[in-house]
């Protein structure tokens, strides 16, 4: 039996893990042990411990707690603590997941102990090396056995630097899990109710990467955009915006109704019923193509280019101007282009695994 180790530590690679990880149960248990490590990037339990129990994954074999810390502080951390996990495990391959500080480490680790690594969310790029997260994923695919593309373009883009020995295209994991937990979303969540919030009448919002929060002047430039916007906005606030909003002495908007951070499944309900979203996140601006809600990102640039077809996503950048006229305007995009596959890209990941591995 083939031993894979897979290295999560952050939000969105819980949710892309999920499907994953039940393909390698359901189809090869008896061929593909996975044993999987939390680094506990994220690590409170809103963070993280609901994610495990709400998309039924199972419990974390290793978690090496390395917490918060500066980007470097993060990733020598899982490095140190990784590389003692993966010496004893001894795998066959180690998988990793996006473009987190995990990601990166899970990367160096296993390289260094040449171990195969496979990519899962191979080949995308923004081009903006301010980015911490483009400089994860170009030394990551640069390091990958095997690469996993979600799109047709992040396969043209991994061939531009010259890589195109073991890239497949298996389409998103992360349109699996919308398919997988969509429904039951909506069944197992009040959130709707909680909130005193009807379907179709407000906008969603979400801001977290460094590059808005850790900059005042943008931070605020973004409040002041969304306080023009002519109906309520829901906004699940991620720990660092509430710690930035402090450190800043920003105002939030009477029209912004700041929530505590939500559950996976409660994300899904409000992105599902909102009028709009407005967000920094590349994987929340997937899940507005996949429940097709227009969106409008809150960056110059964004890796998910698929989704500025047909007006589905906009970018607006931190100008104020910009994000209140687009959001007080009518769109009427057109979401029929199955960019992201076929909602089986778990499966196809596991089938070339085990080719692989053989």
């Amino acid at each position: 039996m083939k031993k894979i180790v897979t290295i999560v530590g952050a939000r969105p690679q819980f949710v892309k893990l999920a499907p994953v990880s039940a393909a390698i149960r359901q189809y090869t248990s008896d061929m593909i042990k996975e044993i999987i490590v939390h680094t506990g990037q994220h690590y409170d339990v809103a963070m993280s411990d609901i994610f495990f129990q709400e998309l039924e994954l199972p419990v974390p074999d290793h978690h090496l707690n390395v917490g918060s810390g500066s980007h470097a502080e993060q990733t020598a951390a899982i490095i140190t603590k990784l590389e003692k996990v993966l010496i004893q495990e001894k795998p066959d391959m180690v998988i990793v997941y996006g473009d987190t500080n995990s990601t990166l480490a899970g990367a160096l680790t296993a390289s260094k102990l040449q171990i195969p690594l496979a990519h899962v969310e191979a080949g995308l790029r923004s081009y903006n090396r301010r980015m911490p997260e483009e400089i994860n994923r170009i030394i990551t695919d640069r390091l990958s056995s095997v690469l996993f593309c979600p799109t047709r373009q992040s396969i043209d883009w991994l061939s531009k630097e010259g890589i195109s020995e073991n890239v497949h295209f298996t389409g998103d994991v992360m349109y699996d899990a919308v398919l997988l937990h969509g429904r039951m979303a909506e069944r197992k969540t009040e959130i709707m109710a909680r909130l005193n919030i009807a379907p179709k009448k407000y906008l969603l919002a979400t801001i977290h990467r460094a590059e808005n929060t850790d900059d005042g002047s943008k931070l605020k430039n973004i409040f002041n955009g969304l306080s023009g916007i002519k109906h309520p906005i829901v906004l699940p606030a991620h720990p660092r915006l509430i710690k930035k909003i402090h450190e800043h002495q920003l105002h939030v908007p009477v029209n912004i109704q700041m929530t505590d951070p939500v559950s996976y499944l409660e994300m899904l309900v409000l992105e599902k019923n909102a009028m709009q979203i407005l967000t920094d996140s590349g994987g929340i601006q997937k899940e507005a193509y996949f429940f097709n809600i227009p969106c409008i990102t809150l960056r110059e640039e964004t890796e998910w280019i698929e989704t500025l077809d047909y007006d589905c996503n906009v970018l607006a950048g931190s100008d104020p101007d910009t994000i209140t006229n687009k959001a007080n305007i009518q769109r009427e995009p057109f979401f029929g282009n199955q960019y992201f596959g076929d909602g089986h890209a778990a499966e196809m990941i596991v089938k070339t695994l085990l080719t692989y591995l053989k």
